[in-house]
């Protein structure tokens, strides 16, 4: 479990620094949907 915390905190840390970088809503959104996808992969794979 911690090691999917700390997946899901540097996820989130690296989506705040790329929307920090492109300042584009798309963008924004685009990374928001990747991060969710990947957390709820993380979360409901066996």
């Amino acid at each position: 479990m911690k090691k999917l915390i700390g997946l899901v905190a540097f996820l989130i840390a690296i989506g705040m620094l790329l929307m920090l970088i492109t300042h584009n809503r798309l963008a924004g959104i685009l990374i928001i949907a990747l991060l969710l996808f990947v957390g709820y992969h993380c979360m409901c794979s066996d």
